[in-house]
């Protein structure tokens, strides 16, 4: 299921096929047939990330701030001279392991996903979808049970989240988060991006997105071109 992320991130960046439709096509299968996800529901949030990274209140990635989290210097000192506290925020980092990674994809996309997909009335990738959710159910049925395959369903999503999670924040929450100031787009990537070293685990570990400053600044490249 990670694999299947990164792999649709790919078709959804149009960075495979050299013809846009094609991209379009597979990315649907992708997503919406192997991760039971709809391509809209990423297209819409992960284009905005791209046009605006790090920027409060423009970039969905970050607006777990501050019902959870405190993200940047500028806006914690924000929340400080408001005297704002929706969380225990000087133990982020203890409880980022207990809220952030587990949760996201078990919790919050599980749910989110179909909302998404009825409320825009998105019925072709609600047809992808549930493909999904049936080819799963009728292949671990029959050996686990309901219970056992509704834990099975829960353990992959667990397990994926934690690794989802790990990936995408590391290369951009170390970085400078604030609210849009206008920045030209080039200096707007590089100052919300950071690369991880490179290594043949890495790079599969992370679906090459431990490349993420040439991501940004190169989205439609293929993936194993970012070294160069």
């Amino acid at each position: 299921q990670a694999q299947a992320g990164w792999l649709q991130h790919d078709f959804g960046h149009l960075s495979v096929f050299s013809k846009s439709r094609w991209n379009h096509w597979v990315h649907k299968f992708v997503i919406g047939h192997l991760k039971g996800a709809p391509a809209s529901w990423w297209n819409h949030l992960h284009f905005q990330h791209h046009a605006k990274p790090n920027c409060f209140r423009k970039d969905p990635d970050v607006n777990m701030h501050p019902l959870f989290f405190a993200l940047g210097k500028t806006l914690s000192v924000e929340l400080g001279v408001q005297k704002k506290k929706f969380m225990p925020y000087n133990h982020q980092h203890k409880y980022f392991f207990i809220i952030g990674p587990p949760a996201l994809v078990p919790l919050y996309f599980q749910w989110y996903i179909f909302y998404f997909a009825v409320q825009r009335k998105q019925w072709v990738d609600l047809a992808w979808m549930l493909s999904f959710y049936i080819r799963f159910f009728l292949t671990y049925l029959p050996f686990l049970g309901v219970k056992g395959t509704l834990g099975l369903h829960l353990l992959v999503r667990f397990i994926e989240s934690n690794w989802f999670v790990w990936i995408t924040q590391m290369n951009h929450i170390p970085m400078h988060i604030d609210y849009d100031k206008n920045v030209d787009w080039f200096s707007t990537q590089l100052q919300a991006t950071c690369n991880v070293h490179q290594s043949f685990f890495n790079d599969w570990f992370s679906g090459h997105l431990n490349f993420q400053i040439e991501h940004h600044l190169f989205p439609t490249m293929p993936r194993h071109n970012y070294w160069k």
